[in-house]
């Protein structure tokens, strides 16, 4: 039975699926290995095995497929999709990762520096270990590419937005599942005024109407709108040039600085974790928390205001999901809104990216 393989590589953990290649797509196997750099752990079918500390990527995908081999025996791995976060102006499906694809692809790791070179790092890795083996690249990007001008241009000179600066948006992938789940499940909101909270230690909002993006929070990069994890959100530009010019900042620092060491792990100084904050005394965690809270329901009014309303709020990601008391304060400040319902819907990138390949190569196997 030829099976699909698909991997979201980030920088410190392999998230895997292998789906059936059949019109259903059901799920065969699944795991991850997690704190790579730290303590890494490999984690299957409800089980957890520590990994040696100095575990690489590479080692990382050499046990999850020889795991593969050993447990999912009869599934012949026929292609691999991976999560890949930037995809510029040129993609907007998912496409066959070949080495014209790959080069463009490269070419956008400054405006995605947390993710995009591990996202690819997984793709050459497994071209060296397996030849052949076909391998797509799925877009977090790609959700929003048919936003209307209005919403993705910068107020920039036409001779710097003509050279692709403007907003992007991210977490396609997570929205796209959301629209599939309102299609099949609550058909009545899919023509309504939706804001999607895709919360997580990376966060944004999706105004969604008819199941697509209308307008989304984050912009050319995944730095801007809401306050995340590590990362600061929506910052005064000239904030950014007071920090180099005045304060002596290399592009380097600010860098690292914006996507490493801000958002509720600067706010706080404690912790990114949302459940580390919430169990804190601290008061810099409370306002840190309190932050990110405000900036999410000033936020989720903006895109309220680009679909002409809100008639229902999503939450999904880690926090989205399983922190009701954040949920529960989003709500409270946006009571002064015409009735809307909330709802709370996992996450499955996985499933949608197995479900885009199929859709668009599906021909291509058996």
């Amino acid at each position: 039975m030829e099976s699909l393989l698909v991997l979201n590589t980030g920088s410190s953990s392999v998230k895997f699926r292998l789906f059936s290649l059949s019109p259903d797509l059901p799920l065969l196997a699944g795991g991850k290995v997690s704190d790579i750099g730290g303590n890494p752990v490999f984690e299957a079918e409800g089980k957890k095995q520590s990994l040696k500390p100095d575990i690489t990527h590479e080692k990382a995908l050499d046990a999850i497929l020889d795991w593969l081999g050993n447990n999912a025996a009869g599934n012949k791995v026929a292609a691999v999709a991976h999560r890949i976060v930037h995809a510029g102006e040129r993609y907007t499906n998912p496409v066959l990762l070949t080495p014209e694809a790959m080069k463009y692809l490269h070419s956008l790791s400054p405006l995605a520096p947390l993710h995009q070179p591990h996202n690819l790092a997984a793709v050459n890795i497994l071209s060296a270990k397996k030849p052949g083996l076909k391998q797509y690249g799925c877009f977090d990007t790609a959700f929003h590419a048919r936003h209307e001008k209005l919403f993705y241009e910068f107020a920039l000179p036409g001779s710097i937005r003509n050279q692709g600066v403007r907003r992007y948006g991210f977490h396609g992938l997570s929205y796209d599942w959301i629209a599939h789940c309102l299609r099949r499940n609550l058909p009545s909101l899919l023509p309504k005024r939706v804001v999607v909270a895709h919360l997580g230690n990376g966060a944004s909002l999706c105004a969604m109407k008819d199941g697509k993006s209308i307008d989304t929070t984050m912009g050319m990069t995944a730095l801007d709108g809401l306050p995340m994890g590590t990362r600061c959100g929506s910052l005064d530009p000239g904030a950014l040039l007071y920090i180099l010019h005045d304060l002596g900042y290399s592009i380097e620092k600010a860098e690292k600085m914006l996507y490493e060491d801000s958002g509720l792990k600067g706010l706080s100084g404690i912790s990114n974790d949302v459940k580390t904050l919430s169990e804190s005394e601290s008061t810099e965690a409370k306002f840190a928390l309190d932050y990110f809270i405000l900036k999410t329901a000033q936020h989720i009014a903006t895109m309220a205001v680009s679909i002409g309303g809100l008639d229902a709020l999503i939450f999904t990601g880690g926090i989205g999901e399983n922190a009701n008391d954040i949920r529960l304060a989003i709500e409270s400040r946006l009571s002064f809104l015409p009735e809307f319902e909330t709802h709370v819907i996992p996450a499955n990138e996985e499933r949608i990216m197995a479900q885009e390949i199929w859709e668009n190569f599906g021909k291509d196997f058996g």
